[in-house]
């Protein structure tokens, strides 16, 4: 018994050390592979398939800005988010760079790079079926059908702010708006500038009951715990690009303009 002890006690030490060893040699990984894996998934106008099929949009131009930074290429790897922090903590990439707001519930899983930018909840509703509704309460009532994406923070804003309303979940937000336009859900609630832009989209058929968004989150880069050197890096990285305008001038391109219409299917 006492030999088996020791053996088991060497046994964890070895595996510890090797945890241990895995540890902290992201960028070492990323500069040794010649590339930078990507977790995405598509969200307009984060992330977008063009014409093509090639993937544009705010997200993508900033981890090909990184990857270029780092010396390496960037490879995307398109993912549902439902399941992305899982895929990310086993492996399947490196970062994941899509939007995520830093959240507490998500923070006690993976480790993020300080904000790159902020987001925020916005709401669009049906002009035929949620007719003089303009404020939170007015849709925090019985009957009333909300629709969001699946594993979103907007999903959780959702539940936050209209408890009392019924909420549909889906895949993608192109099927909560499929939703709206068929007049099953009253609003959908997405990141800003989604809501704005299917408001503009289909002005005959939706509104806008709030003008600003009603949550403010920060976005980062998600990644697993442990990583501090290539944090570090990031949060460095990031403080460039928000001093050097880059950050600034592809929010404007790709939130505050459709320039990139013309781009799309």
């Amino acid at each position: 018994m006492k030999k088996f002890i020791v053996l088991l006690i060497a046994v964890v030490t070895v595996i510890s050390g090797c945890a241990k060893k895995d540890q902290g040699n992201l960028l070492e990984d990323i500069k040794k592979r010649g590339t930078l894996r990507i977790g995405m998934s598509t969200f307009v106008p984060w992330a977008m398939n063009d014409r093509e099929g090639k993937l544009i949009g705010f997200e993508i131009d900033v981890a090909a800005e990184l990857a270029k930074d780092m010396g390496v290429k960037a490879e995307f790897v398109p993912t549902k988010w439902s399941g992305i922090i899982p895929a990310l903590l086993t492996g399947k990439f490196d970062l994941i760079i899509g939007g995520m707001g830093i959240t507490e519930e998500r923070m006690q899983k993976v480790d993020f790079s300080d904000p790159y930018d902020y987001s925020g909840m916005s709401i669009v509703a049906s002009r035929k079926k949620a007719p003089g509704l303009n404020s939170l309460d007015d849709f925090n009532k019985k009957g009333v059908v909300i629709a969001a994406r699946l594993g979103t923070t907007a999903a959780e804003a959702v539940k936050k702010y209209f408890p009392d309303a019924e909420i549909k979940l889906f895949e993608d937000e192109a099927q909560a708006i499929q939703e709206l336009l068929t007049d099953r859900v009253h609003a959908v609630v997405a990141s800003a500038p989604l809501p704005e832009f299917q408001a503009i989209k289909y002005s005959d058929r939706f509104y806008l009951p709030l003008q600003d968004t009603f949550t403010k989150e920060p976005i980062g880069f998600a990644m697993r715990k442990g990583e501090e050197k290539a944090k570090n890096y990031f949060n460095a990285w990031i403080k460039e690009k928000h001093e050097d305008g880059f950050l600034k001038e592809k929010k404007r391109y790709w939130f505050r303009s459709r320039d990139w219409d013309s781009r799309l299917r």
